[in-house]
């Protein structure tokens, strides 16, 4: 019979089953050890760890956190499309999460506006951190690049004042949590290797639904709920917000998202004043969903430095990944074979074929405020267009060869 509990080979906690099964289970006693063995479980497959203690008892920094006084050239482009998040974590020693949501919230007066404790604010952010893998690219520098990428978005003319002071709060903290305990696999290797995180899921929107399930569960905490002062109803429109935008961040749903946005742009109303009219949940929550997803993108839209940052690091990861599949005999996921893949090649098919389209149809939804961005993409894909390598003459000659047979 295995104690309380000990763990199986796979690190999966096992719950003894004559405390889950039996006649006997209303004794207080039973109760008490069942519900902390599945205390145990939840904890192990949700990925959460032990939390950090609050951050600070009095004063809390500009930031959030003490930075160097180099990051303040940086946090004053904060409401520009294309800081550089990577100089900004340099300056905050690797705290670049907290220090732009802090300071998104800050700017944008919610800690007021819904008596959030900055202390409290810090301390789950800084724990939200913590909970982020050192992945090359589903990191917490990524998250914080999609948090202040949707605080751009939210700050389209054409929606100003669409959207209530709670959608913002959960627009951005979906931003900052949308990729909390990424293992770095996408979630077609996590339901191919059989992953716990797969079957807890039932392979639908698996690292979707985990990432939400590590968020809220770390608000749980007292120290990190700054979400005290919330009523009950604000808390469930909260959750229910965060829960739809993060969901679609699935690259799965890309497609009907685009259809989604297409037929938005068509049947588009706006005011007198040209400010977009969205009466209904629906209506809205779209809009939000399709924001995440384009902050979720963005990569190929900022200045060419930031982009090959970004590329070179999602790149390692996918090599990662088809390493791993190599080793188990499994199929190599497309662009994760590294010794089969032109990284240029692959980066103008990645902007033809799902970024530009998409870009292309939010720019016409909130004409004309994006049209710097979709410059920027098109910019980028030519710089890319321009280096892709040269085929071969014979492997020219063999392709010109079968088209004619």
């Amino acid at each position: 019979m295995y104690s309380e509990n000990e763990e199986d080979g796979n690190n999966n906690v096992i719950i003894p089953m004559h405390e889950v099964q039996g006649p006997s289970t209303s004794g207080p006693m039973t109760l008490s050890i069942l519900k902390k063995a599945q205390t145990a479980a939840m904890n192990k497959i949700s990925g959460v760890r032990k939390l950090r203690a609050p951050s600070h008892d009095g004063h809390v920094p500009e930031y959030g956190v003490n930075c160097a006084r180099e990051i303040a050239v940086h946090m004053q482009r904060l409401n520009d499309w294309g800081p550089d998040v990577f100089k900004i974590d340099e300056h905050s020693k690797n705290h670049s999460l907290t220090v732009i949501t802090y300071s998104l919230f800050k700017q944008r007066n919610l800690l007021k506006t819904f008596e959030i404790h900055a202390h409290t604010l810090v301390t789950y952010l800084l724990n939200l951190e913590h909970h982020y893998r050192n992945n090359h690219y589903h990191n917490f520098i990524h998250a914080a690049d999609v948090a202040q990428s949707m605080h751009v978005l939210l700050m389209s003319p054409v929606l100003n004042d669409v959207f209530s002071d709670l959608e913002v709060l959960a627009a951005i903290f979906a931003g900052a949590i949308h990729d909390v305990d990424h293992p770095g696999f996408t979630n077609q290797y996590l339901i191919n290797s059989n992953n716990e995180l797969a079957i807890m899921y039932n392979d639908e929107s698996v690292l979707e639904q985990h990432h939400l399930a590590v968020a809220f569960k770390l608000l749980q905490d007292g120290n990190c709920d700054f979400l005290g002062n919330l009523s009950r109803k604000q808390r469930l429109q909260f959750r229910k917000i965060v829960i739809d935008m993060v969901l679609a961040t699935d690259m799965s749903k890309h497609m009907s998202l685009l259809a989604d946005l297409k037929t938005m742009v068509e049947a588009k109303k706006v005011a007198g004043n040209n400010i977009i009219v969205l009466d209904k949940y629906n209506d809205k929550i779209q809009v939000l969903q399709s924001m995440i997803h384009l902050a979720d993108l963005s990569n190929p839209t900022k200045p060419i430095e930031l982009y090959q940052q970004w590329n070179q690091r999602i790149m390692e990861e996918y090599w990662r990944q088809g390493d791993k599949e190599k080793e188990l005999g499994l199929e190599i996921s497309p662009m994760c074979d590294r010794g089969n893949v032109t990284i240029e090649k692959s980066q103008v098919g990645f902007i033809d074929y799902i970024v530009h389209p998409l870009y292309e149809t939010w720019a016409d939804l909130v004409y004309p405020d994006a049209q710097n961005i979709l410059d920027q993409l098109e910019e980028n894909r030519e710089w890319y267009q321009s280096r892709i390598p040269e085929e071969p003459e014979t492997a020219r000659t063999v392709t010109e060869d079968d088209e004619h047979k």
